[in-house]
């Protein structure tokens, strides 16, 4: 909470300020990202046009700590905005996220341009501290050791009108030796059930119709609150929920998969045939460098009981190749249970040091060429996998829910897109009706690639949704803009924008 003294008047939204929003990194910081704005907008900012590159009045970076480069891109960007800042004055730059609570000394003393340095724990604190840093003339690093607030508490400015976030913990208790996030974020920390639906109900009367469940370990939900099945009991309370026609959640841990989840995912009719499961690596001997408390035969199980409760669901997974110490033996072992899992799609990423990890002291560093080789083997393997597992589809005749901005090539191709149930990507013929994202459209596939299907024959049947509606109703709320006029008590303010420098220069 704020005191009165941190508080400024409203703002004139006619006259306000914009700011621009920097992401990199996982869901998690994805979903901080909408949390920041909604903060950001709830104190009178707007958001910046499209393409404004550093234009904005604020500009934040949410940034990730877990590959090894990202405090080079960092103030490589950094550097870039340096001599904009200077030709704009007024302009304040604020860093968040990963980097920011792992690196809170050094980022000012590297870029002193920087206005604003706040962690994971008090991203609430932003507008806070960006106004205490234009009083003051001075920047303000604010970085708090344990969370203040559940962040579901703060506004939010979702990305997306028919489909939402929904965090159900933060944290993580496991202790693997290649990540850095538990360092960074803290000990799991769960909400409370009713809190979680609470959201998601009030979601689905705005017009959502999906929503991910999300968690640094989301199966592990209920170890903080006591109740081993909480996960799974929770899945089926999102199944009583009126209008909520699609649950997803990311991502789950192997140790944590338990036969009750897979039941409620079962029997649970809005919960979709799709999984998500880290697997990491093959070799029992490097899941065990790699202090991930589960082993092949384990993974490989938890898929068999999987594809036997639910036959359609698509498998996902994330995998690491060259982690230190890794043999040619060790590899030939991960791509063994590519082959036996058979996954719809895999994230494949070549080992990096993350400073700060157990993973990037130990021996067995691996050369960067055999790295690479045994990247471009695993990604052919599961290239062609994909391929294979998306030929499937053809034939079939799925309901998608229309995307926005998942086909690139839609306006040259006169296609639209959108997710089948298992989340697979499907680019179909545009109807002659109006089909909105949030719609749901039946088609037939046609053809299949590793990455896509195609649905070239007509649209069979589309089906107009709230989730349509909601989004038909904020595409014409950002066209008309922002009315200049806002209720309600005063808060903290984006100040008001200074005059254009004499120089003409002002606005780079």
């Amino acid at each position: 909470m704020t005191s009165s003294s941190d508080r400024s008047p409203a703002v004139d939204v006619r006259n306000t300020m914009t700011y621009e929003i920097r992401t990199y990194g996982c869901q998690m910081n994805v979903h901080d990202s909408e949390r920041l704005a909604g903060l950001l907008e709830d104190a009178g900012y707007v958001r910046a046009p499209e393409g404004s590159d550093g234009d904005a009045d604020v500009v934040v970076f949410n940034t990730c700590a877990v590959r090894e480069n990202a405090d080079n891109k960092l103030y490589g960007n950094l550097g870039h905005l340096a001599p904009k800042k200077a030709r704009r004055p007024g302009m304040q730059i604020a860093v968040g996220g990963c980097l920011a609570q792992k690196d809170r000394d050094t980022i000012v003393k590297r870029a002193p341009w920087v206005d604003v340095v706040f962690g994971t724990h008090n991203i609430g604190k932003l507008p806070v501290l960006l106004e205490r840093a234009r009083v003051q003339q001075e920047a303000q690093v604010e970085i708090a050791e344990s969370l203040e607030a559940f962040p579901s508490t703060l506004p939010t400015r979702r990305e997306s009108a028919y489909a939402a976030w929904v965090s159900i913990s933060v944290g993580c208790n496991n202790t693997c030796t290649f990540c850095i996030v538990p360092a960074l974020r803290g000990k799991e920390k769960d909400r409370r059930p009713g809190d979680i639906l609470a959201e998601i109900e009030a979601l689905v009367a705005e017009g959502v119709s999906e929503i991910t469940l999300l968690g640094q370990n989301v199966n592990a939900y209920g170890s903080d609150i006591g109740d081993r099945e909480a996960f799974s009991k929770l899945l089926r309370a999102c199944g009583t929920i009126d209008g909520l026609e699609r649950v997803r959640f990311t991502s789950p841990h192997p140790r944590d998969f338990t036969d009750d989840v897979i039941a409620a995912m079962a029997e649970t009719p809005n919960v979709m045939p799709q999984l998500h499961m880290p697997l990491q690596s093959g070799s029992d001997t490097v899941l065990r460098a790699m202090r991930r408390s589960y082993r092949q035969e384990r993974y490989l199980g938890i898929i068999e009981k999987v594809r036997a409760a639910i036959p359609d669901a698509a498998i996902t997974t994330d995998i690491i190749v060259g982690f230190p110490g890794e043999t040619e033996a060790d590899f030939e072992q991960t791509l063994h249970v590519v082959r036996e899992a058979r996954f719809a799609q895999a994230f494949t990423f070549q080992y990096s040091k993350r400073p700060g990890t157990p993973a990037a002291e130990m021996d067995g560093q691996i050369p960067k060429e055999v790295v690479q080789a045994r990247y471009e083997r695993l990604v052919a393997l599961q290239e062609e996998i994909s391929w294979e597992e998306n030929k499937k589809q053809v034939g079939r005749t799925l309901e998608l829910m229309v995307a926005e901005g998942e086909g690139r090539k839609d306006g040259t191709t006169h296609r639209l897109s959108g997710r089948a149930p298992d989340n697979r990507l499907v680019h179909f013929t545009k109807p002659e009706q109006q089909v909105r994202p949030g719609d749901v459209v039946t088609v037939e596939v046609t053809y299949a690639a590793p990455h896509h299907l195609l649905a070239e024959g007509p649209v069979r049947s589309v089906r107009r949704t709230r989730a349509g509606d909601a989004w038909e109703k904020r595409n014409a709320a950002q066209k008309a803009g922002p009315t200049g006029v806002m209720l309600g008590l005063p808060k903290i303010g984006a100040p008001e924008p200074l005059p254009v420098a004499a120089s003409g220069c002002g606005c780079d």
